[in-house]
């Protein structure tokens, strides 16, 4: 086998009861990395505190992935404003939470010969949260059920809404420009005054 040292140099190829007797005089354990090589390839390390290590950088990765949950929300095709309003607030709030929306228009008996009804209905969801969502999957008919899916707008950065806002004016800068233009005033006004001294 390949035997690799604890700082990660290569100390060649031994065979196994050697790279055990390296391993075991330096005080730390032999470790196969990478089987599947011709020939296997071993290091000398502290395997509890190579676990440790790998089950850190494996908490790391899942907080930085970004989970996205959906949740579905079901409708008719002939629903009253009242429940559409209560049924749109819901997705508003779903969006808001940075979850996706799966909506689903319900067609009962006659009620397939008008799916038109469904894709208007997704049209106008669609266009009263586009403020926090947008159309990920367009309406498309499956079975009795016509579906469509709304995706989160992207967050802002942090910080980012506040590049869009005014900033303030600097007071201490305006108050001393006023300063600046009432000395001046006054020089102009005492150089008048001693120039009609001189003429008279």
């Amino acid at each position: 086998m390949r035997l690799i040292s604890p700082e990660g140099k290569q100390i060649g190829i031994l065979p196994l009861e050697e790279a055990l007797k390296t391993a075991d005089e330096i005080g730390l354990d032999l470790v196969e990395v990478d089987p599947v090589a011709n020939p296997p390839v071993c290091r000398i390390m502290d395997y509890g505190k190579y676990k440790y290590e790998q089950t850190i950088k494996l908490k790391e990765a899942r907080k930085k992935q970004t989970l996205i949950t959906f949740k579905e929300m079901k409708m008719r095709p002939k629903i009253d404003q009242h429940d559409y309003e209560i049924k749109m607030k819901h997705v508003r709030r779903f969006l808001e939470a940075g979850n996706k929306v799966k909506v689903t228009i319900m067609f009962r008996g006659r009620e397939m010969s008008h799916v038109d009804l469904g894709e208007r209905l997704l049209q106008k969801l669609a266009e009263d949260v586009s403020d926090l969502g947008s159309v990920e999957s367009p309406a498309k008919l499956d079975g009795r059920n016509m579906l469509m899916i709304l995706t989160p707008q992207v967050l802002h950065r942090r910080g980012d809404h506040l590049s869009k806002k005014e900033k303030p004016k600097n007071k201490r800068a305006d108050m001393g420009s006023g300063e600046g233009e009432e000395k001046a005033k006054g020089s102009e006004t005492a150089t008048q005054e001693g120039t009609k001294e001189a003429k008279s």
